[in-house]
């Protein structure tokens, strides 16, 4: 029986694709769910993410003064528009503190053109989703449960990244 279960476990692993050799991408063991995760647009209006129920989500949080979240940021871009995940919808957050004109020069300056920018709200998601420093990306599952995180930088267009996360798409 033991043998059973132990291959089902992995079968099912290889199915969602091989585990990138990224050794800041943590996978949860445990699938963590969060009552309202809400953050801001560039209006200020308040963004929910149980809106975006069914979606593969990344949440990207960083600031114009970090050096490793400028260096990710291009290929963060490219994500949003990679074909096999079109179901999949990035949010850059931005948790600097930074006002709206320094963030859209951050941007400008990178040539980020397939992302929007976000805000976090008053009510840190920094705080709420222990945070411990930028970058660091959430991605939470179509059924609204965080599976993994990345801790750091990365490169978003690694063949083994976006493979693996296409199996969750």
């Amino acid at each position: 029986m033991r043998f059973i279960i132990i291959f089902i476990f992995f079968f099912s692993n290889a199915i969602a694709g091989e585990v990138p050799n990224f050794k800041n991408i943590v996978i949860n063991e445990n699938l963590k769910k969060y009552d309202e995760l809400t953050f801001l647009d560039v209006d200020n209006n308040q963004v929910n993410l149980k809106d975006y129920k069914g979606n593969l989500i990344l949440l990207n949080f960083w600031a114009t003064w970090c050096a490793p979240c400028k260096e990710e940021m291009p290929s963060l871009n490219n994500l949003q528009k990679k074909s096999g995940l079109d179901n999949l919808k990035i949010f850059p957050i931005n948790i600097g503190k930074d006002n709206l004109e320094k963030s859209l020069n951050f941007l400008e300056n990178l040539n980020i053109k397939n992302l929007e920018i976000y805000f976090d709200s008053p009510i840190t998601l920094a705080k709420k989703l222990k945070l411990r420093g930028v970058p660091t990306s959430i991605l939470v599952n179509k059924d609204g449960f965080e599976f993994a995180r990345i801790i750091g930088s990365i490169d978003f267009e690694n063949e083994n990244f976006v493979k693996w996360l296409s199996g969750y798409n």
